[in-house]
């Protein structure tokens, strides 16, 4: 991502029209990349080639050997960023028609191809699913804080009570985050919110942009996003491949509240390890910023009274947090359904907040395109039994057949853990990698094995994208601020990684396990 895609500013104490600097060391890590682009490209399109004039293995058909060469072409794609993420959507998508169309229909004697109009509903299948709807209509939230400004105005307010002692500010930032987890559900929008808010001040009170205290500042905004990805259903994309799958495949959901109680007391104990991680590991060079509360009030004063629309998306927006909270609890109305009718609320004349046009500032219509097909993809994978082919491999390669459920935990953790070090989208990584995990899951014969629980638990490590800088839109969002070098950001994120670890080996051994999500009762 480049710094273009950043929010575009003016002076300096209105950090939410803020120019971000641009770093004055090193380039982010998308620019002057058009030869690994160039070689992407190609190691996909030969990987598909590949793939598709091989000897077709025993127990895979023919669509399914199509549906390995498409997902081979999507995974080196997406992880070289060979094709921007919204193209790439449209080219798998194109694939999967032409290659399902000439594979032979399981379904039908005599070898009749699938043809191209049943290849088009599988392809277009992930536009149907309830997951999209949902991340669709997260976007127009997104939309709506940014045009009115209450997200800006819930940062200011929260800072505002925190004293000038540099790791106050700290706490009062992940404060920040994780208040926004919960009424914002874009990790990317979170972060490009508070950051131009973090450089406003840094900028406000002259402090050293390259200094410890600025990185320490911007670095710990992003990883505090994407730490509450894991406990909170609503606050990332990828949640939302999980669930699109897990309804799929098992005819069952998981609510916003059970997501909760399983996620967030891990999310909790991480923040704590974050703070304690980012403050001695980039301890800052001053304990105090002389006026730094009354700067940030002043800023707060400067956007003037609340405004009605603020209000009435406030209001909105926290009793659609009920709803999501009280599924199945006080009601029957899904998550999707209730945010749905959220967003027509919002863009209704004088009861909403903003009209169709306003929404469609930045509306990130690629990722919707990149999720559906994602999801498309993985239901194709799934149909044609390609995924369960490769989950028969991984099955008797790794001996996981009479593997304990903490053992199947602990090795596909690690192995997704690894893999995301070359995604730089955790939706392209759940979109590609959960089917797989559902079909592991579902060819082990672990007694008693939760296969929904353990969806779930594999899905919050597909968040653990805190190494490097492409492995996130908001870490490339912090990095472009030029506050920090890269060695900064993998250096902390290498510790933080491993005590995530460490909180999944021990929740593994308690906490899931008693409250079931592992194994159910004999």
């Amino acid at each position: 991502m480049s710094t273009a895609a950043l929010p575009q500013p003016v002076p300096a104490l209105e950090p939410s029209k803020l120019t971000l600097p641009t770093p004055v060391t090193a380039l982010p890590p998308a620019e002057g990349s058009e030869r690994l682009k160039r070689f992407g490209l190609l190691a996909a399109l030969l990987a598909l080639l590949v793939i598709m004039v091989m000897p077709a293995p025993a127990g895979l058909p023919p669509a399914g050997q199509a549906m390995l060469g498409v997902l081979a072409f999507a995974v080196i794609v997406w992880m070289t960023e060979a094709l921007d993420y919204a193209v790439s959507g449209v080219v798998i998508g194109a694939l999967m028609i032409f290659l399902l169309a000439a594979a032979p229909d399981a379904a039908k004697p005599g070898g009749v191809d699938i043809g191209t109009g049943a290849a088009l509903g599988i392809a277009l299948s992930g536009f149907s699913n309830s997951a999209v709807a949902l991340v669709g209509a997260a976007c127009f939230i997104a939309a709506a804080m940014t045009a009115t400004g209450l997200d800006r105005r819930i940062a200011l307010v929260v800072l505002s009570k925190v004293d000038a002692r540099s790791n106050h500010i700290v706490i009062g930032a992940m404060a920040v985050g994780f208040l926004l987890s919960f009424i914002v559900p874009s990790t990317t929008a979170r972060v490009a919110c508070l950051v131009p808010i973090m450089m406003g001040f840094i900028l406000a009170f002259n402090v050293d942009r390259r200094g410890r205290f600025a990185g320490l500042l911007v670095i710990t905004a992003a990883q505090t996003a994407s730490v509450w990805n894991v406990g909170i259903k609503t606050a990332a994309a990828q949640n939302m491949v999980a669930i699109g799958f897990i309804e799929k495949q098992f005819g069952t959901t998981i609510t916003w509240a059970e997501w909760f109680i399983a996620g967030a007391p891990f999310s909790a104990l991480l923040s704590v390890a974050v703070y304690f991680i980012m403050t001695r590991m980039m301890k800052p060079e001053m304990k105090e910023i002389a006026g730094g509360r009354a700067a940030i009030r002043e800023q707060l004063a400067a956007m003037g009274r609340v405004s009605w629309n603020q209000w009435k998306l406030l209001l909105i927006v926290v009793v659609l947090l009920g709803f999501w909270a009280t599924e199945k609890l006080l009601h029957n109305f899904d998550t999707s359904s209730t945010t749905i009718a959220a967003i027509a609320l919002m863009l209704l004349p004088r009861l909403g907040v903003m009209n169709w046009k306003q929404s469609q500032s930045g509306f990130p219509w690629g990722t919707v395109i990149l999720f559906a097909v994602g999801i498309s993809v993985g239901s194709a994978l799934l149909k044609t039994q390609a995924a369960a082919w490769l989950a028969n491999l991984i099955v008797l390669n790794l001996g996981l057949q009479q593997a304990s459920a903490f053992l199947i935990l602990m090795l596909l953790s690690l192995f997704l853990i690894v893999i995301h070090l070359g995604f730089a989208s955790a939706t392209a990584l759940a979109s590609a990698m959960i089917p797989i995990v559902i079909s592991v899951l579902t060819q082990v014969q672990t007694p008693g094995l939760n296969l929904v629980g353990m969806t779930m638990l594999l899905q919050f490590v597909v968040s653990f994208g805190f190494i490097l800088p492409v492995n996130a839109p908001q870490n490339m969002i912090a990095y472009a601020t030029g506050t920090f070098d890269a060695r900064d950001f993998i250096r902390t994120g290498l510790v933080i990684t491993l005590a995530a670890c460490a909180l999944l080996v021990i929740f593994s051994l308690t906490y899931w396990p008693w409250m079931g999500y592992m194994t159910t009762a004999p």
